[in-house]
């Protein structure tokens, strides 16, 4: 994988698809509007041309609250041609850490729709470093000029010249392991992500992806696909309608999608309810949270001769990492998993490095070979790649924690334990924040709750430790299925298994409090604390 030493910039990807393909689709939206690339390159120029005649500067940032649709691709890749960098921050993380997101990022633009922009008169202390206003939508008397006027007002931003090491955009973190922070993204990034994930699914011109998970996206245009959104709340994805999924899936003649597991537990029982399966459909990729092997095997179940089940790892910082597929799993690695070894993330991805290093919370300024632990150990997962992102921005301190500098290229650590095993593939054993210490030693919760997840009656599980560190007493919380039979669980949870003698003590929860951004990752600091207070 090799990216352009000179220049980057995803948006002259767009340009050079507009000017072979002009009218294929670029994008269409839930309501059926759609753009081909030929008007969605223009839409970029004119929308970039606009912004620089409002006085937005190269290197300037801007925040984006727009819904995922034609007009977030064509703002985005408008500021990315103007050498502006847009800003995109969740809704769904909550109010208040969105407004300390904001007002940590001190944007100079704010591009919304009218609710947003209501929330900047609400709360200004948080938009203080705000001075340019354009509203998405209808016209406000304080919310600057609209988005229509800007396009009308003249200029054609041409592809411009933006260095590998520029800063492209800040993607926020969802804030799940602690507070939101803005990952800030070089062009050379950007580049260097799409070429991985070019080649790691054989992304092609032509191709058509439901879009689930807007950011991805954003890579779309720029690989030559179609991004077609559903009808879908990103925020909430595990409230979404499967039927209108599967429909826009069939609809379209999608190929590829990408999108939350919260998705595909409520499309994969209302397929197999309905009788239905996928026509055209060749590549099911599911991230943001761990993937049971039971839904990859039913959501295999659904695809047409040849299409496959991929589960990449990595995270906002650093993405791809790792990738496996259905097959894989099917081939031995689901059954490791179930027994206890952990949950297998594939192989590293194109141009990626991962080590294992020893556990601590401490900083490392430097990288050496004597960090690493041998293959098999337990230990934190480093990466080194190019698309490694170099810092958290106006972050010093978690920048410092995160990343490591080296002779070869910055590491950045994952946060996650796990190990690699003999054969270089990834095991992912769970947040090093969620690490338990007992007076055993040290304890993982994700090779236990693999093992336990599967006991009939069961939903899922969630170990957590009760008591001081180095003394933790591991504790089982199980959320039961709705109808399941609380007299008949205590007896399958005590059945011998795997891990079975690290855990005395089962909870029952009624429903498992939850991540704002991808409604399947266990909010677990949250349930931690539930559990302290049920065995006072």
């Amino acid at each position: 994988m090799t990216v352009a030493a000179e220049s980057a910039n995803v948006s002259r990807h767009l340009a050079a698809r507009a000017e072979e393909h002009p009218e294929r689709c670029a994008v269409r939206a839930a309501d059926g509007r759609a753009l081909t690339f030929a008007e969605m390159e223009a839409r970029v120029r004119r929308i970039g041309g606009g912004l620089r005649r409002l006085g937005l500067e190269r290197g300037e940032r801007a925040c984006l609250f727009v819904p995922p649709g034609p007009d977030l691709i064509a703002i985005t890749y408008a500021l990315q041609r103007i050498g502006a960098v847009p800003v995109l921050i969740d809704p769904g993380m909550g109010r208040r850490n969105l407004l300390a997101s904001v007002e940590r990022i001190r944007p100079r633009a704010l591009i919304a729709v009218p609710r947003a922009h209501v929330a900047r008169r609400l709360f200004p202390r948080s938009f203080r470093s705000v001075e340019l206003l354009v509203t998405v939508g209808r016209r406000l008397a304080w919310g600057g000029t609209t988005l229509a006027d800007l396009e009308r007002s003249g200029g054609d931003a041409l592809p411009g010249e933006t260095a590998p090491d520029d800063e492209a955009a800040v993607l926020f973190t969802s804030g799940s392991t602690g507070p939101p922070k803005g990952v800030a993204y070089t062009h050379g990034n950007f580049e260097a992500q799409l070429a991985a994930l070019r080649e790691l699914y054989d992304l092609r011109p032509g191709e058509t992806d439901v879009a689930c998970f807007p950011l991805f996206a954003l890579f779309d245009n720029a690989l030559g696909m179609t991004s077609v959104f559903p009808e879908l709340d990103p925020s909430r994805p595990g409230r979404c309608d499967p039927a209108k999924v599967f429909g826009a899936v069939e609809a379209s003649g999608a190929t590829f999608t990408f999108g939350s597991p919260a998705i595909w537990r409520r499309v994969l029982p209302w397929a197999r309810a309905n009788g239905r399966r996928f026509a055209t459909l060749r590549r099911i990729t599911i991230a943001g949270a761990p993937v049971p092997p039971p839904l990859v095997a039913g959501l295999r179940e659904l695809l047409p001769a040849g299409g496959d089940v991929h589960t990449p790892y990595g995270a906002t910082e650093a993405l791809p990492v790792a990738n496996v597929s259905g097959a894989e799993l099917a081939d031995g690695l689901a059954a490791r998993t179930l027994a206890g070894e952990g949950t297998c993330v594939g192989f590293p991805a194109p141009g990626v490095d991962v080590r294992a290093i020893r556990i601590t919370d401490d900083a490392i300024a430097r990288w050496s070979d004597d960090l690493e632990v041998p293959r098999g150990e337990l230990g934190e997962l480093c990466v080194r790649s190019p698309v490694v992102t170099r810092e958290y921005k106006f972050e010093p301190g978690p920048t410092a924690a995160a990343k490591i500098a080296g002779d070869a290229g910055l590491w950045h650590r994952m946060g996650d334990v796990g190990y690699v095993d003999g054969d270089g593939r990834i095991w992912f054993c769970g947040r090093k924040a969620h690490r338990l210490e007992t007076e055993d030693g040290l304890l993982m919760p994700v090779p236990v709750e693999n093992v336990y997840n599967p006991t009939p009656g069961v939903h899922r599980t969630a170990l957590v430790g009760v008591g001081p560190r180095g003394s933790e007493r591991p504790v089982l919380v199980v959320e039961p299925e709705p109808r399941s039979s609380r007299r008949e669980l205590p007896p399958r949870l005590r059945e011998p298994r795997p891990h079975s003698d690290r855990v005395t003590d089962f909870l029952f929860h009624p429903a498992f409090p939850v991540d704002v951004r991808h409604n399947a990752k266990i909010h677990r600091e949250e349930l931690k604390r539930w559990a302290e207070r049920k065995l006072r």
